[in-house]
């Protein structure tokens, strides 16, 4: 990954970015307005959800509910994004990971590079993790393992229990260190941005209180989709220039049909 002095990082943050494989933003990422307009606009999919569909699982809803491109695109997420990645950046993904108070299930420690594969090359993707309720220990907040981006493709074996879990895999107990965890505790309009190479999971929600964060992952814009990829997933061009290396799908448009052949075709990092 490039490292450029601009936008909302200080140099600080960047190098611990680069050295630790995540950074946490305590200044609020939105104006105080339009995160309440996501907030509400979260709450109104997450009523409309279908029977049976659980709330940890709204992946990529921006590929048919084009109004989220109203907060992926906002320069105040994009500046985070631009020391790491540089003034071209293209969004991979987005993902709704809300836990519900008392029931939200758990997170196996786990890569997200190792569910994306050979997705994009290269792998260098950074995830803008943004609460939209308070994350604490207590509900199940994010941890992660410094510095351990620089692995990115442990050897997984099942869970124990997959209906307690959110998937049915974890890195092998041998190869990370769970005491070196850090809990990523974040107030409501607060973020973490993370390398998608680190090692990085979190605890069931057994509190009263519900846990909700907005994750949007960037890539640089000449970063290359897989060929096989092109018919289920989408790459957009968030700000600068297109390099001409993969296709990118109009934000204007929505794509029921790129939602209707993942099935069975994507696993999700979270």
């Amino acid at each position: 990954m490039q490292t450029v002095a601009a936008g909302r990082l200080s140099n600080d943050q960047v190098a611990h970015f680069r050295r630790e494989g995540y950074v946490i933003v305590r200044d609020p990422v939105l104006p105080a307005a339009k995160f309440q307009s996501l907030r509400a606009h979260f709450e109104d999919m997450l009523a409309a959800l279908p029977p049976g569909k659980s709330p940890e699982g709204m992946d990529v809803p921006h590929f048919t509910d084009t109004k989220l491109f109203e907060w992926l695109f906002d320069d105040a997420v994009l500046d985070l994004v631009e020391p790491l990645l540089g003034p071209d950046i293209a969004l991979f993904s987005s993902h709704f990971i809300c836990k519900p108070a008392g029931q939200g299930k758990r997170v196996p420690w786990h890569e997200d590079s190792a569910y994306w594969g050979d997705m994009v090359t290269p792998m260098e993707v950074v995830t803008v993790w943004l609460a939209l309720d308070e994350a604490t220990p207590t509900n199940g907040c994010m941890r992660v393992i410094p510095g351990t981006h620089r692995g990115g493709y442990s050897d997984y074996a099942p869970v124990a229990d997959p209906s307690a879990n959110v998937f049915g895999a974890e890195i092998k107990p041998h190869q990370f260190d769970a005491k070196r965890a850090v809990d990523i505790a974040l107030a409501p309009n607060q973020c973490s941005l993370h390398d998608g190479k680190l090692m990085h999971g979190s605890n069931a929600n057994t509190s009263s209180e519900r846990r909700c964060g907005y994750t949007m992952r960037y890539i640089s814009a000449r970063s290359r989709l897989a060929e096989r990829c092109h018919s289920h997933h989408n790459l957009y061009l968030a700000r600068g220039r297109d390099h001409g290396v993969t296709p990118y799908a109009d934000p204007t448009r929505a794509y029921p049909e790129i939602i209707a052949a993942r099935s069975g075709e994507v696993k999700k990092g979270h």
